[in-house]
Order: structure tokens, then C-alpha cells, then sequence
């Protein structure tokens, strides 16, 4: 972790502070064999949407293990889905996009934004 609390997508398990709290982040490339132990302990599963195809034991592990998700899918084209129930946040680069997908996906939060993952997850 670099000392402005910013980490890679793909670094191992990192936490960073926010509002005097740690938050774990697992990101979906670094979750062992066993999805489910990988997960215990963390507050948000990191997934890129390249990723989402691989991703459907990680996506019900989650919900069951209380982790929250957030899908990156900034540069590459949303398709939607089922897996759109289990994700709590979706990252695009278009407004629009993000403003229609809001309105239709049932994803509690879909944003617009460079800004990196971990300065947009509570």
C-alpha cells in the first residue's frame, strides 16, 4: 500500500483507513482454491469486468460470507445479468451509462468516476 492509502487491483489483500477504520478488500485474481475461506474477514470483493464470466462462486460466496462487491468495468462494455444482483458497486466511465444502468439494474450504487476503487467503497 502506498502511503495516500492507494493499492494496484490485483495487490493481495489490501486494507487502507477510512474514517478511522481499516477496510479489507480481496480482489477477485487473488481468492484461493477454496472462494469462501478466501473471502471470510474481508468487506469488499474487488472484480474487474473482464473477470465477471469466472466469477459466479465468488458472487454467491460473497452474499453468504456478508462481502460486498464491486465490479470494475471501466473500458470495457456492461452486459447485463444476474450477477447484477450481488454487486453493491458498479464503476463505469459513462454518465449516461451510469445514470440508465441506476435506473434499471438494482445495483445500490453506479457511478461515473476515475477516481480509484478504494476511495469510493464504505
Amino acid at each position: 500500500m502506498q502511503a495516500n492509502n492507494c493499492w494496484v487491483l490485483g495487490a493481495p489483500s489490501p486494507c487502507f483507513d477510512m474514517r478511522c477504520e481499516t477496510v479489507r478488500t480481496i480482489a477477485f485474481s487473488d481468492l484461493g482454491e477454496d472462494i469462501r475461506t478466501s473471502l471470510q474477514g474481508h468487506r469488499w470483493l474487488v472484480i474487474k469486468g473482464s473477470e465477471l464470466p469466472q466469477a459466479t462462486a465468488a458472487l454467491a460466496f460473497s452474499e453468504l460470507e456478508d462481502v460486498l462487491v464491486v465490479v470494475d468495468h471501466r473500458g470495457i462494455d456492461v452486459e447485463e445479468g444476474l450477477w447484477m444482483r450481488a454487486v453493491h458497486l458498479l464503476l463505469v466511465w459513462d454518465v449516461d451509462e451510469a445514470i440508465a444502468l441506476q435506473e434499471t439494474s438494482g445495483i445500490t450504487k453506479v457511478m461515473a468516476t476515475d477516481q480509484p476503487v478504494e476511495l469510493l467503497l464504505w
